[in-house]
C-alpha cells in the first residue's frame, strides 16, 4: 500500500486546560501521559515543528495544509505565540496554510479575537447546549459551569466582523439531554457549521448508555430526530450527516470515522512528540505514541508506522464483520479508537456498530425517497 502524506497537523500548543470536563479523553480516560508533558510548546519545538511542516508540504508537492491549534485549552498558550507560530507557518511553508483553533471559548475576549482574526484564524468553539446540558460536563474544576463565559465569547464571535473566521460549534452527544432543544441552544449563535460528536469509548470500556454488544441505537435514536430538522430547514451545516450522505451519493467522506479514505492527519504534542489520532488515548496507555520527535524525525517516518498503515488501510484493515456488512463504504468501521477491544486489538466494527448503521440506513432511505421522487 504506497502512504497517503499528512494535511492535517494538530498542535497540541497546551498540555493543560481551564476546564475540568468529565468526558475529556485526554485527562479522564485511559492514557495519562499529558501530566509528563510541559505546560506550554517551546519556542524551539515550534521553530521544528514549521520546519517539519515545510518540509512535508515540499516534499509531497501539497497545495495546501491545514493546521489546528489545540490543547488541552490552546487559548493558554497565549495569542502572541500562536499568531507568531501562525505567521512562520504561512512564511515558510510552499503551500498554503489553513490554520483553525478549537477552543472552549473561556478565554475569548475582544483584544484577542480582534488579533487571531487579523491572523486569519478560523475559530471553533465547543459547547453541549444550554447551560443545564453543557454545565452537565464542561465545568471548572471547583464545580462551576463554563456557560455563562462561553455565552459571551460567542456573542463577540458572532458579530458581523467576525463572520468569517467563525469555524462553528462542536458539540459532545449527551443521551441525557433532549436532542432538539440541544440543537436549538446551538442554533441561537447562529453558527455557520456544528459537529455533532460521539462519546469516546470502546468495547472494553463503552460509553455511556451503549452497552458493548447491544443491538441497541441510543445514539442514532438520539441523532435522527436533528437530522429531520436539518434535512426539512438546513439552517446550518451539519458535517456528520452532511458527509453521511455524500457517501451514499457516491462520493468520500472527508471526516475520520466515516468512509474508507486514508487518514491523513497526525498529532504533535508539546514536547514534540508525533503521534496518531489523539482520541486513541480512550483506548489504552500509550496507543497514541509514535516514538518520533520533530526534533528529530520527519513527518514521513510516521507513515509507514503499523498505527497509521492501519489509518490508511482502507477496507483490508476491517475484520471480517465489516468486510461482510453492505455498508462498509460509507461507515468505515467508525473511528479507530471505538473500535478498540483489550483482547482483539481494533480489528472490531465499532462500539457505535448498530447506532452508526440505523443513521446511515435511516437517512438513505430519506434521500433514496427524494431522489425517486424528483
Amino acid at each position: 500500500m504506497t502512504a497517503t502524506p499528512f494535511r492535517q497537523f494538530v498542535l497540541k500548543v497546551h498540555s493543560r486546560c481551564n476546564l475540568a470536563c468529565d468526558y475529556c479523553y485526554v485527562y479522564e480516560m485511559a492514557d495519562q501521559s499529558w501530566r509528563d508533558q510541559p505546560h506550554r510548546m517551546s519556542a524551539a519545538t515550534a521553530d521544528h515543528v514549521v520546519e517539519r511542516i515545510a518540509e512535508h508540504a515540499q516534499a509531497h508537492r501539497l497545495p495546501s495544509v491545514t493546521v489546528v491549534l489545540h490543547g488541552g485549552e490552546p487559548m493558554l498558550a497565549g495569542v502572541d505565540f500562536l499568531t507568531d507560530l501562525v505567521r512562520r507557518l504561512r512564511a515558510e511553508a510552499e503551500a498554503r496554510v489553513d490554520v483553525r483553533l478549537q477552543t472552549n471559548g473561556v478565554l475569548l475576549t475582544q483584544r484577542r479575537l480582534e488579533t487571531l482574526a487579523e491572523a486569519g484564524v478560523r475559530i471553533g468553539v465547543s459547547l453541549d447546549g444550554d447551560a443545564s446540558a453543557n454545565d452537565r460536563h464542561r465545568r471548572f474544576a471547583d464545580g462551576r459551569g463554563s456557560h455563562g463565559q462561553v455565552h459571551r465569547a460567542l456573542r463577540l464571535l458572532g458579530q458581523d466582523r467576525y463572520r468569517e473566521v467563525f469555524g462553528g460549534l462542536l458539540c459532545a452527544v449527551d443521551l441525557a439531554h433532549p436532542p432538539l432543544a440541544t440543537y436549538e441552544a446551538l442554533l441561537a449563535y447562529e453558527p455557520p457549521a456544528v459537529d455533532f460528536l460521539l462519546p469516546h469509548g470502546t468495547w472494553s470500556d463503552p460509553p455511556p448508555g451503549r452497552g458493548a454488544g447491544s443491538a441497541g441505537t441510543p445514539y442514532a435514536d438520539w441523532l435522527l430526530p436533528i437530522f429531520d430538522r436539518w434535512y426539512e430547514r438546513h439552517e446550518t451545516w451539519i458535517r456528520l450527516f452532511g458527509e453521511v450522505i455524500q457517501s451514499l451519493l457516491g462520493g468520500v467522506p472527508a471526516v475520520e470515522g466515516l468512509g474508507l479514505r486514508p487518514s491523513t492527519m497526525v498529532v504533535v504534542d508539546t514536547d514534540g512528540s508525533i503521534k496518531q489520532l489523539d482520541a486513541l488515548s480512550a483506548a489504552y496507555p500509550g496507543a497514541a505514541d509514535l516514538g518520533l520527535n520533530v526534533s528529530s524525525d520527519p513527518f514521513d517516518a510516521a507513515l509507514s508506522h503499523p498505527i497509521t498503515v492501519l489509518r490508511q488501510g482502507g477496507i483490508e484493515s476491517l475484520g471480517a464483520t465489516c468486510h461482510a456488512c453492505t455498508l462498509v463504504q460509507h461507515c468505515g468501521g467508525g473511528l479507530l479508537a471505538h473500535r478498540f477491544h483489550r483482547d482483539t486489538g481494533f480489528h472490531n466494527p465499532s462500539v457505535f456498530c448498530p447506532d452508526l448503521l440505523r443513521l446511515i440506513t435511516v437517512i438513505g432511505e430519506r434521500v433514496t425517497a427524494d431522489l425517486n421522487t424528483q
